[in-house]
């Protein structure tokens, strides 16, 4: 059976940013990219407020989505936090776990994050405090129609991340791989290979080229990496 592979979002992304690469015939497993509201299709939706209420949205398509078959779960960034409560809820809720857990550009849950304090920012100040953190921009972010559609879920997000507060329980019990940009500015090599503390199995920390946003220089290294890290 086809292992899925759920994507969840980064943040201010959608299910869009993985909508093509669903039927890639190359590809040796499904991409399921998973929603948040307020962007994409679901953009006259408000955004979730808190973590979990964003891991509920996510946990209840997981199981949608995976029904009796195997899946993995990825996430990159505010996405890896998102991933990794999410799982837990769906430990919680008593359904099938996922057969691994990929983490991409996150330090581990216990790890202070640069806060972004958002709604004390306009867009302009936003935008650049953004970019200073990640060391990335996007065009769009520059055009005022489209920060109007972009920017309240990215907001939105960032408020839940600089809210979270991680509550200690269970470890995970499947195994968790952890991506890292060599490049990247915002996270530390020994705060991301912390998530090997987070399972009871085994915990694999990875260094790929690039920065922060590594992958969306290069999506095909992105699944050879998913491919090899899954396939183990």
């Amino acid at each position: 059976m086809t292992l899925s592979v759920m994507c969840l979002p980064y943040a201010g992304g959608g299910a869009g940013v993985f909508r093509p690469w669903q039927h890639q015939p190359d590809l040796p497993f499904r991409v399921v990219p998973i929603q948040l509201p307020g962007r994409d299709e679901w953009f006259v939706e408000e955004p979730c407020t808190t973590m979990a209420d964003a891991a509920r949205v996510c946990a209840d398509q997981i199981r949608d989505a995976a029904g009796t078959g195997p899946y993995a779960v990825f996430g990159h960034s505010f996405g890896a936090l998102l991933a990794y409560e999410t799982v837990r809820l769906l430990a919680a809720d008593g359904a099938p776990p996922p057969v691994h857990v990929v983490v991409s550009g996150a330090a581990a849950p216990d790890v202070a994050r640069p806060r972004m304090d958002g709604a004390l920012l306009d867009d302009d100040a936003f935008v650049a405090r953004l970019r200073d953190l990640v060391g990335y921009d996007h065009e769009a972010w520059h055009e005022p129609e489209l920060r109007e559609l972009l920017l309240p879920a990215l907001r939105a997000d960032l408020e839940i991340q600089d809210g979270y507060v991680h509550v200690p329980g269970a470890s995970l019990t499947m195994p968790v791989s952890v991506l890292r940009g060599t490049d990247d500015a915002l996270v530390r090599y020994e705060d991301a290979a912390r998530w090997g503390q987070y399972t009871s199995h085994d915990a694999t920390v990875l260094d790929v080229p690039g920065g922060h946003m590594y992958f969306t220089e290069n999506w095909p290294l992105l699944w050879k990496t998913l491919d090899t890290l899954l396939g183990a």
